[in-house]
């Protein structure tokens, strides 16, 4: 099964646009399995799924698409009534869901006190291991570390040991990996580190785009809460990938990450009620179409 929720989305630089747009389908259908489908018990018809992804923006050939390759992920499974299909989440698609609902939905959700300490982590993987350099390398960030030269990870909170203990070992990397937790020596620029580890300006970037897009949207219509909190949603899942959350101590200026997440848990809030019902209208729709 994928890593993490996007964990199987970092695409090559060389895909084809085809590749592209059904890399960009099955990402919103994760979405929509994570938003609407997993809090009512994994289940929903196939016409919802393929018609919620048509409101999208997706042809339905690609939608059609993304559902053969989450399935053949493990994720999902289908089953017959008659002549249409019912999918329902597998025990590994519903664990992937809910630990990625509760990374992004707990994101950037609070302040943070900070001791102090930092984690290091040296786990080299040979360039002839690409998949699991990618599964390595996707699985840390995930987890907010960032690297700031090969084989060396660092996250300043040593609170992630044993998360990171538990991914080493699920790779098969306990041979090959040390970690360290503890305050940083005065020796070396902590600035020049972190920018080293993570590109923060883009990051920033990022987050100043997301206000720009979502703050002042007001959906007319169940329809439009319905897409406009798909993509809500699609846009901020992507943020516990690119930033650390580093604490206040670390950061030179005010971070628009706090002021990203209240755009975002607002919006959410207020698009919610409108975007259910209108998931619900869909599911219903696909039950009673012959």
């Amino acid at each position: 099964m994928p890593d993490s929720w996007e964990g199987r989305e970092v695409a090559p630089r060389d895909e084809r646009p085809r590749e592209r747009t059904s890399a960009s389908a099955r990402s919103l259908l994760l979405t929509i399995l994570g938003e609407f489908v997993m809090p009512r018990g994994g289940q929903a018809w196939t016409g919802s799924l393929v018609g919620a992804l048509g409101e999208l923006g997706v042809e339905e050939k690609s939608a059609r698409q993304a559902l053969s390759r989450t399935a053949a992920e493990g994720l999902l499974e289908s089953e017959r009534h008659g002549r249409k299909a019912r999918w329902r989440l597998t025990p590994a698609g519903d664990r992937l869901l809910r630990e990625g609902t509760e990374r992004i939905y707990g994101f950037m959700r609070r302040p943070h006190e900070w001791d102090g300490r930092w984690l290091v982590l040296v786990a080299g993987v040979p360039e002839t291991q690409r998949r699991l350099r990618h599964r390595l390398r996707t699985r840390l960030t995930w987890l907010g570390l960032g690297s700031p030269s090969p084989a060396l990870w660092v996250v300043p909170d040593a609170g992630k040991e044993a998360a990171v203990r538990e991914v080493i070992g699920e790779l098969g990397l306990t041979g090959r990996a040390h970690a360290w937790t503890g305050p940083a020596a005065e020796i070396g620029d902590t600035a020049a580190l972190i920018a080293a580890a993570w590109d923060l300006g883009d990051v920033e970037k990022r987050y100043l785009r997301f206000i720009e897009r979502f703050a002042d949207l007001a959906p007319g219509s169940a329809a439009a809460a319905f897409v406009h909190q798909v993509h809500l949603v699609q846009e901020w899942r992507r943020f516990p990938f690119l930033d650390p959350d580093l604490p206040a101590e670390l950061l030179d200026h005010a971070w628009p990450g706090p002021r990203a997440a209240a755009v975002f848990h607002d919006l959410r809030n207020r698009w919610h009620r409108r975007a259910q019902a209108e998931w619900d209208r869909m599911e219903d729709d696909a039950a009673t179409r012959h």
